[in-house]
């Protein structure tokens, strides 16, 4: 792989300007509770939705393209607020259940501390969010610097959110670096420009291209940023 085919912000020649998370599997552990409640919801309309499989089967997967395909399967037509009505079950669920991912709030701090803006984009609703951030104590890193493809509708793989982020923090696309823990999220990365982080046991298959890195634990990623920060320094301070 050649520097010139990755992201700006990962190359020495370039700069990283903004770090994106997602939510859910990097910050919030909330995929277990929150898909069990959506396969419960799925089995009520007559689909065979196991909780013990259900992070795996709809883990990063936006609730309106859940009900097409449910609808798809059963051939009924759901209420047109079926998304919206499980949306505020989800967030009555986070009021008891969101616990913070291990690593989380060190992490956090550290990349702060390499003076790096950093801004949250996530299939979730900004309702929700709200409550998983208050809960865990990760509101005072990313109050009002939170954005939902839910709310925006349209949800990832669809890169909406994270050029939105990026947008708002006045940054180019290819100069920030997502946090993801899904393929639907590191797709939508992909799709924005932007370079990503796939945070996963390395043990386990990920997708393959470049700009995309993996992480086993979260405390590996504010080493990863300041080595980019360490090579992004040395190749612009020996120009000058």
């Amino acid at each position: 792989m050649t520097p010139a085919a990755l992201p700006k912000a990962v190359r020495p020649d370039g700069r990283l300007r903004l770090v994106i998370f997602d939510c859910d599997g990097v910050l919030i552990d909330s995929e277990g509770p929150s898909c069990r409640l959506v396969a419960q919801e799925l089995r009520q309309i007559g689909l065979d939705y196991d909780d013990e499989e259900a992070v795996q089967r709809l883990a990063g997967r936006a609730l309106t393209r859940i009900k097409v395909e449910a609808e798809a399967e059963t051939g009924r037509k759901l209420p047109d607020d079926w998304a919206t009505i499980v949306q505020y079950k989800l967030v009555d669920l986070m009021r008891e259940e969101a616990r913070v991912i291990d690593g989380a709030h060190d992490m956090l701090t550290a990349v702060i501390g390499l003076d790096l803006p950093v801004r949250v984009g996530s299939n979730s609703s900004i309702a929700e969010m709200d409550v998983k951030f208050a809960r865990t104590g990760l509101d005072r890193f990313v109050a009002d610097r939170v954005h939902s493809a839910r709310d925006m509708g349209k949800p990832k793989p669809d890169p909406a959110v994270y050029l939105h982020a990026a947008e708002t923090e006045g940054v180019p696309a290819d100069e920030c670096v997502v946090l993801e823990d899904t393929d639907t999220g590191a797709n939508a990365a992909r799709a924005a420009g932007m370079a990503c982080v796939l945070l996963r046991p390395l043990d386990l298959p990920a997708p393959d291209w470049p700009g995309l890195f993996r992480i086993g634990h979260l405390s590996e990623f504010a080493p990863f940023l300041e080595r980019i920060q360490a090579a992004q320094a040395a190749h612009h301070g020996g120009r000058s």
